[in-house]
């Protein structure tokens, strides 16, 4: 896809706040029948699900937000000329044809879009099948804002692919692709990298972890557990696992508290280790592999761990690499713990909802990456972009 100016990408994303305001409740419409359709049994991909007056009212503000960003595409990274008169400059470039693999949250039709667009980048959306109607309206609202600007639907386009027709797009594409986030859980990213044949960013998957140091304060440490358990259980940035330091003052009597909280207050379903089970009664883990489940439930893991090693080492092996928090009074030993901590984000004394584009001032998201390459966090429309170098000479050559 050619280069556009600023303006003319601003022009689309004024269109689209337009059209979105005005064909609202059309949308809303749309939406009730995918809710009306799908199996509730899965609470946590059914509050992503739906679009209220709310959700419209942020679909609206993530597209203005990012208008109102720099443009991310041509700006000088770095700049030199060297002694022999070459002229050498790095720019930011736009990556070229992005695909994201979603499911349910048609908001995310909105903010991948905008992103991609206002980066210069085309992308290809495959939602899943239980967002179909609200997806179809809101890359209708898309097609009519580009054509409004008297640019291509082409830069904008919905997949309606089954896993066989995405498995072929994947391995087969039909045109050059430069990039592909599949934004779920280790089915579907596993299946993406074994398929796809260009470059894969993973994201989304969480299993975050929060360590209970011996010197924690103990009201901050239930504060914060609790906003990052029960805030929103739906979002990669939720709160899984515990792990409590066995030498943290009346250790007994806390644990029981905690517990005693999130259940009875917050409805949360616990499990707990053979050390918790001594002191609360509650079902141990099932397997291992439990510690490496992302729960996107009111469920929980209450742990215990004999040292700020054993809690490192645990997270370490386990966690998503998503988010991960220390409670904790010493600065020194939360630097440490955040220096070894192999997360995307780490965290003293907060929430691991903070894990978000727009809480971190990135504004709207395409995911959050735990990939290392070429990004770990929140993708904004910073990171949106590659670079390229611009090199100008007189007849150069290399002796």
């Amino acid at each position: 896809m050619k280069l556009l100016d600023t303006k003319t990408k601003n022009n689309v994303l004024q269109s689209m706040m337009t059209i979105i305001d005005k064909r609202r409740n059309e949308i809303i419409e749309e939406n009730k029948k995918d809710l009306e359709s799908f199996n509730r049994n899965d609470q946590a991909l059914y509050d992503r699900l739906v679009v209220d007056q709310k959700k419209v009212d942020s679909m609206i503000q993530a597209i203005k937000e990012v208008k109102e960003q720099e443009d991310p595409v041509g700006n000088t990274i770095s700049e030199r000329t060297l002694d022999t008169g070459l002229k050498i400059v790095n720019k930011t470039d736009p990556f070229g044809t992005i695909m994201i693999i979603y499911e349910s949250r048609p908001d995310v039709t909105i903010e991948a879009a905008v992103l991609a667009f206002k980066a210069n980048n085309k992308i290809f959306l495959k939602g899943g099948k239980e967002a179909n109607h609200s997806n179809i309206i809101l890359e209708e609202c898309w097609h009519q804002a580009l054509e409004e600007n008297g640019l291509s639907k082409d830069w904008i386009k919905l997949l309606h692919l089954n896993r066989e027709e995405t498995r072929e797009f994947l391995s087969n594409p039909p045109e050059k692709m430069d990039l592909i986030v599949p934004r779920g859980g280790e089915k579907l990213i596993d299946f993406v990298k074994k398929t796809a044949t260009c470059a894969v960013l993973i994201s989304g998957r969480g299993n975050n972890f929060l360590y209970v140091a011996p010197d924690a304060d103990w009201d901050v440490a239930k504060k914060v557990i609790i906003n990052a358990k029960t805030d929103k259980i739906s979002g990669c940035n939720a709160l899984d696992k515990v792990l409590i330091d066995s030498h943290l003052p009346d250790f007994n009597s806390k644990v029981k508290e905690l517990a005693e909280i999130l259940d009875k207050e917050y409805d949360v379903e616990i499990l707990v280790d053979n050390k918790v089970k001594d002191v609360i009664d509650y079902p141990t883990l099932p397997t291992e592999d439990t510690w490496k489940e992302e729960f996107l439930a009111l469920k929980i893991v209450l742990s215990s761990v004999d040292s700020f090693d054993e809690a490192v080492e645990k997270i370490n092996k386990y966690s998503g690499g998503h988010s991960s928090v220390i409670i904790t009074k010493d600065n020194d030993k939360a630097m440490n713990f955040m220096q070894q901590i192999d997360c995307a984000a780490v965290y003293q004394n907060a929430s691991t909802r903070f894990t978000d584009g727009g809480q971190m001032g990135v504004g709207a998201e395409l995911a959050i990456s735990t990939d290392k390459l070429h990004h770990r966090g929140p993708l904004g429309l910073k990171q949106l972009v590659t670079n390229k170098y611009y090199v100008w000479g007189d007849g150069h050559i290399r002796e």
